[in-house]
């Protein structure tokens, strides 16, 4: 008895939520097709708001060439970032024996 129960507030989940209906006019509109497509699911998700299976590919294609875009910028900011810490460190050591040499020589006079 539980388990028609669950099944029951399921399928009013489904229709409260619209998705009975969204599938129905999807199927019927599938079975109104007088030259039927070659592949069901593609019609569906189609109908349904999805991508072809060609624009999921272009869209993977896509992420593919954005993520290794990403991996090359992302290592090029890391190596000026250690440029960076470098060229601080070394204007620090720089201005350190500088303020050293002057404290020299003043020393003398």
């Amino acid at each position: 008895m539980e388990k028609e129960a669950k099944k029951e507030a399921f399928r009013k989940y489904l229709e409260s939520s619209g998705v009975l209906d969204a599938l129905t006019k999807v199927l019927v509109a599938l079975y109104e097709q007088s030259d039927k497509p070659s592949s069901a699911m593609e019609f569906i998700q189609q109908k349904l708001g999805g991508p072809t299976v060609a624009e999921y590919e272009k869209l993977r294609a896509e992420i593919s060439d954005l993520q290794i875009r990403f991996n090359e910028l992302s290592a090029a900011h890391q190596d000026k970032c250690r440029e960076l810490e470098e060229l601080k460190n070394s204007h620090a050591e720089g201005s350190s024996k500088q303020m050293i040499e002057e404290g020299v020589s003043k020393e003398d006079t």
